[in-house]
């Protein structure tokens, strides 16, 4: 399904339409080194260390807790699971301390990465894709605190999941998963959080319009949107596309510059740069993932934006057009899947807020794609790509606490150099992607910088020996503050290096295939445990040779 001659020599991940996600489980974050293990074997053989990330699982309150089965199916096609749920009794009503959701799978023999997701009452909780199985077989689980989505789960619900799949004489792993949610009581000492009053679905064009109607005392709104560029197209490796006139399998009139967008009645309220995610088959080499993934492969965090500005508007009473595009994708071209909730915070003291949208500036977008042919035969093309836009938008409310401006700017850009040889058996990619979000709402501003990296190359040399050495990084440093004066701040590293090799277009005991992974995870300032968080875990050939925790 892939398409040009690297990234075709493997299978692509198949788009399950919904969500599914959160960082893979890890032990307690105690400080520690987990001793060298058995050596690791000269190649992989025909099983390796069950799938693991660095990532820290959700913080757990030591409340009073009450477990709820959400899902328990076995994925062998296309048949959604469908069920219902109904909240726990036991441990509160709906003001809960903490709601973690776990998902634990097993897959074996063969098969491709699938991208899944999770609805509860049409609200999408959950995407993530899955790992790749030995033939022996491989177990994982991924966590994702949920407990934003309080309304949703305060109400018995509908339950829809799907990750699609195929099952054949070929590719024989039937994907079998379990979805909990555990719920921890609040009290004392561990609070409910301030979370949504209502949380809205919002409905895809296709699927009757994506009219909204919201409260008409809404003083807080904001969007989420799981944009995932999938499904084994070009789509899915949307950093690498170039111009039509260039010499290259994936095409993209403008190039490869994205851009997440939301608007409102037709009005643009929000943008965003998309992370590029790499699934666990990527880069035609799934033996950089077997053990470790990229950075959010497991954990398809949503893109959010903050349309408070917008909240008079949609005020009104009446339905407004709340729509998600993907600018720079080509028209017709398939393959992003942009599901998108609301999430709104009530005035209680007041049925209706008024107030109104009093700044609208929007830079044109720039972006420039220029080709450089190779100079002789053998020489590699080259691509160098940029792009940029900002948008500011400000409003009032005047709520039963006095009158509250919001004003959000975002600013995003993009430079990357793709270079690559004739019929592709060299291709490589350096790019770098940032996004700057300031939110000043009363006396209070948020500014998150958010950085995005990937410097890699595939290589298909002499005797069909395909190497792959990529890095990845996903950066953000958030800082609050209030009258001026900081309050918070949290600084996020998460970075993945690889190197893989391998003997293509043989069958799977002659391929002597190698790797070397190592993904570094670190947390430090307001949202992490004890003010800091940082784990390394190394793999070799499958084995896990490496698990080391600091702070």
């Amino acid at each position: 399904m892939r398409r040009h001659r690297i990234m075709g020599l493997l299978g692509a991940l198949t788009l399950a339409a919904g969500t599914l996600a959160g960082p893979a489980a890890a032990a307690a974050p105690a400080p520690r080194t987990v001793p060298a293990g058995p050596t690791p074997p000269a190649e992989f053989g025909t099983d390796w260390h069950d799938p693991l990330t660095a990532a820290p699982p959700p913080r757990r309150p030591p409340t009073r807790s009450c477990e709820v089965t959400l899902a328990e199916a076995r994925f062998r096609d296309f048949t959604p699971y469908r069920g219902s749920y109904a909240p726990p009794t036991a441990c509160g009503r709906s003001s809960w301390a903490k709601v973690v959701l776990r998902l634990d799978g097993t897959v074996k023999g063969r098969q491709y990465d699938r991208l899944g997701n999770l609805t509860l009452g049409g609200v999408e909780i959950l995407r993530t894709s899955t790992p790749e199985p030995s033939p022996d077989g491989i177990a994982w689980s991924v966590e994702k605190d949920v407990t934003s989505y309080r309304d949703t789960l305060s109400r018995p619900q509908p339950v829809e999941m799907l990750i699609g799949n195929v099952v054949d004489d070929t590719y024989t792993g039937v994907i079998d998963v379990k979805v909990t949610l555990t719920f921890y009581a609040a009290d004392g000492r561990n609070p409910a959080p301030d979370t949504p009053d209502l949380v809205l679905p919002v409905p895809a064009p296709g699927a009757g319009g994506a009219a909204v109607t919201t409260p008409r005392n809404t003083e807080r709104l904001l969007a989420e949107v799981y944009a995932t560029g999938s499904g084994g197209g070009c789509e899915e490796y949307w950093y690498l596309t170039v111009p039509d006139a260039a010499p290259y399998s994936c095409k993209a009139a403008d190039g490869p510059h994205r851009e997440v967008r939301i608007s409102v009645d037709g009005q643009l309220a929000g943008l965003a740069a998309p992370f590029p995610t790499v699934w666990t088959g990527g880069w035609s080499n799934p033996f950089l993932w077997y053990v470790v993934p990229g950075p959010r492969a497991f954990d398809v965090q949503p893109v959010r934006y903050d349309l408070t500005p917008y909240a008079a508007l949609l005020n009104d009473g009446r339905p407004h057009r709340v729509e998600v595009s993907v600018a720079g994708v080509p028209a017709g071209q398939s393959g992003w899947s942009t599901p998108a909730n609301l999430l709104l915070w009530q005035d209680h003291g007041r049925p209706v807020v008024t107030g109104a949208l009093t700044r609208h500036e929007e830079t044109a977008p720039s972006g420039a794609a220029h080709w450089t042919p190779a100079p002789a035969p053998g020489g590699e093309h080259r691509l160098d790509t940029d792009g940029a836009h900002r948008l500011t938008v400000a409003g009032h409310l005047d709520t039963s606490h006095g009158r509250v401006t919001t004003t959000v700017t975002r600013d995003v850009r993009a430079t990357s150099v793709h270079r690559w040889t004739e019929g592709e058996d060299r291709d490589a990619l350096t790019a770098t992607w940032t996004d700057e979000e300031s939110i000043t709402r009363g006396p209070a501003t948020t500014r998150t910088h958010r950085t995005y990296t990937m410097d890699g190359a595939t290589t298909l040399g002499a005797g069909d020996r395909l190497r792959t050495v990529l890095s990845l990084g996903d950066r953000s440093d958030t800082v609050t503050l209030r009258g001026g004066r900081e309050t918070g701040r949290t600084r996020l590293d998460d970075g993945y290096t690889g190197d893989a090799s391998y003997t293509a277009n043989v069958p799977r005991e002659q391929r002597h295939a190698v790797a070397t992974t190592t993904a570094h995870y670190r947390l430090y300032g307001t949202e992490a445990g004890n003010g800091c968080y940082d784990r390394t875990v190394t793999t070799e050939q499958g084995t896990l040779t490496v698990d080391r925790r600091r702070c």
